[in-house]
């Protein structure tokens, strides 16, 4: 259904961008250092570049819907792992290993979406359904930035991890 695909994509999105620009934050205020965060932003980035081709045979060798709930599944529970172990220490160190499982799957992930489009509509829909996907990227890379500073800055890097959680599996769901 192209519209459970939707709103597991704007669900997903929104939980995911949100999350990692409160993790951004999170690690300027706690390290002060515009370098380590650039570098975690750049090493986070790799997986995603490298590993996407891999995600587009994924995509078309497997069963896409269970590509994409296996993924939202495992996108939550490192979510998850990471917000209980993040209270013992080694904050920066926690935070970039999630920066990077989290682009590890993300690189599986938007090929799959891609990869659906074609198989749920038909004709001129084809191209509607990529423009709508793409809109929802679009509009969730826009409002992200302003929920991630929001949530972090009024509820702290817990809540705004455990919220990540929940639109996982959210989108799991969908």
């Amino acid at each position: 259904n192209f519209i459970f695909l939707i709103l597991g994509q704007i669900s997903s999105l929104v939980g995911n961008y949100t999350l990692k620009f409160a993790l951004s934050m999170y690690v300027l205020e706690q390290t002060g250092s515009a370098s380590i965060f650039a570098g975690l932003l750049a090493v986070s980035m790799l997986p995603t570049i490298l590993l996407s081709p891999l995600g587009g045979i994924l995509a078309d060798r497997k069963n896409r819907r269970n590509i994409m709930v296996t993924l939202d599944v495992l996108s939550g529970v490192s979510v998850l792992i990471a917000s209980l172990i993040l209270p013992f220490g080694h904050d920066i160190v926690v935070i970039g290993i999630l920066l990077v499982v989290l682009s590890v799957l993300g690189a599986f992930e938007s090929p799959t979406v891609q990869a659906c489009i074609p198989q749920m509509l038909e004709g001129d829909n084809i191209v509607k359904g990529n423009a709508v996907v793409n809109q929802v990227a679009a509009i969730a890379s826009l409002i992200t930035p302003f929920l991630g500073s929001v949530f972090y800055t009024m509820f702290g890097i817990q809540t705004v991890l455990h919220t990540t959680v929940i639109c996982f599996l959210v989108t799991a769901f969908f």
